[in-house]
């Protein structure tokens, strides 16, 4: 049985993956996902040491370098996390008026995945894999599920 011809064709092409292992591909992505992440920042009204752990745990002189000169390689784990984080904040823009949608990490939920913590605390208690949570969670909704 040939599979190729099971399954109809795709009007959909599936999407390009983006090879984070790949100098050059963070190094073009990098400028541009700092300087959202920290209009993200802004939005949310993070405190800086919150960003710094949102960001893996940076030092402070770190931050308020990058903060000046975003201009910089970042590493797969940083780039991933701002990732989520952009996606999460997409999201959220697209689920909820600007008001609420800025507001919404910094504020209880009750939904079990937090146990009445805010979403931030859950992030940075939890890390990467937390944030991929947050992430598919509010994927979950925008899909209608």
């Amino acid at each position: 049985m040939n599979l190729a011809y099971s399954y109809p064709r795709s009007r959909f092409e599936p999407a390009v993956l983006v090879d984070l292992n790949s100098r050059a591909e963070r190094a073009r992505l990098s400028k541009s996902a700092l300087t959202g992440f920290f209009k993200l920042a802004a939005a949310w009204q993070l405190r800086d040491e919150d960003a710094r752990e949102l960001l893996g745990g940076l030092s402070p002189s770190s931050f308020y370098d990058w903060k000046k000169n975003p201009d910089r390689v970042l590493e797969v784990d940083r780039i991933t996390r701002i990732s989520y984080l952009l996606g999460i904040y997409k999201a959220l823009h697209i689920l909820y008026g600007d008001k609420l949608a800025d507001e919404w990490v910094t504020l209880p939920n009750s939904n079990l995945i937090f146990g009445g913590r805010t979403p931030l605390a859950h992030m940075l208690g939890g890390g990467l894999l937390a944030m991929q949570t947050v992430r598919q969670l509010l994927d979950a909704r925008r899909g209608g599920l």
